[in-house]
């Protein structure tokens, strides 16, 4: 049995994140993810401006007049979240830590597929497989997908987005729209990743807290690793220092993108320290542009 604090915080995930979609990406979604193609829905007697080549011949002979087919969109699609809750997730110094923000956005993912219905499922992952939420549709089934979003404790602290990638590979049959949400302090995915991509319609979601792209001048600082427990002193208080660390990390996300760019694989820059949705309304703006 949850406790009473972690039902009410669900709860309220549950309710903003659904508000989000109702608001601001209701139509997006379904405009930017197509389904697979079409499916034959029924045949119907030929109407004037109807084209030649939907005409159904064997019913138009049994039948002594014209009829067409017609087709409807298949619209269901899988929606697939790689969830990275690695140590590196456990950190935050501004209004969460990035777990929190990445547990949002995986309700919100998840919303916006059930409400066109599209089904969707969940991989937690570390430096191993942690949890597999097999794709689903409904109300309950998002539910269950924010608590363990939000609450699973993970038994690895490394991250292993390769794994990930390739387990992926082993529970899909069929083309998933795939959302990798993580720091992405990880390195030997970039291959695994541009496999994957073949396959699916990936989408990399990376999560950074102010503080791991500017350091504040406050001293001599002990920092931690949170994913190897090593620990380390930085001199804060020095200029040289706190540009180099700037630049180390500005560096870091402009390889990060370039390597995105290379492999044609979308990403969704987000930060614990504004607001997520906008960032996502951009994607699904520049989405539907580009279709």
């Amino acid at each position: 049995m949850l406790p009473k604090e972690v039902i009410s915080k669900i709860r309220r995930i549950h309710i903003t994140t659904s508000r989000l979609v109702t608001d601001f990406l209701s139509g997006q979604y379904e405009s930017v993810f197509k389904g697979r193609g079409m499916e034959f829905d029924e045949v119907r007697e030929y109407q004037p401006g109807d084209e030649i080549r939907s005409i159904d011949w064997n019913v138009t002979a049994r039948m002594g007049h014209p009829f067409v087919k017609k087709y409807i969109e298949e619209r269901q699609l899988t929606v697939m979240i790689l969830l990275d809750v690695s140590g590196s997730a456990y950190f935050g110094t501004s209004k969460r830590m990035k777990s929190e923000l990445a547990a949002e956005i995986s309700a919100v993912l998840a919303f916006a597929a059930i409400k066109s219905n599209d089904r969707v499922g969940l991989i937690i992952f570390t430096d191993r497989i942690e949890k597999f939420i097999p794709p689903r549709k409904g109300p309950q089934h998002v539910l269950r997908v924010i608590r363990e979003a939000l609450y699973f404790k993970p038994k690895g602290r490394g991250t292993d987005i390769a794994a990930a990638l390739k387990y992926l590979d082993s529970v899909t049959t069929r083309r998933a729209v795939t959302f990798v949400i993580s720091d992405f302090f990880a390195s030997g995915f970039k291959k695994p990743l541009a496999i994957a991509s073949k396959r699916h319609d990936c989408i990399a979601i990376t999560i950074t807290d102010p503080r791991e792209v500017e350091l504040p001048n406050a001293g001599l600082i002990e920092l931690a690793d949170a994913e190897s427990g090593n620990f380390f002193l930085v001199d804060s208080s020095s200029p040289k220092v706190r540009h180099a660390y700037a630049a180390r990390a500005r560096n870091m996300i402009e390889e990060r993108s370039r390597m995105f760019a290379s492999i044609s694989v979308d990403h969704i820059d987000v930060r614990t320290d504004k607001p997520y949705i906008d960032e996502m309304i951009k994607f699904f703006r520049m989405r539907r542009k580009r279709h």
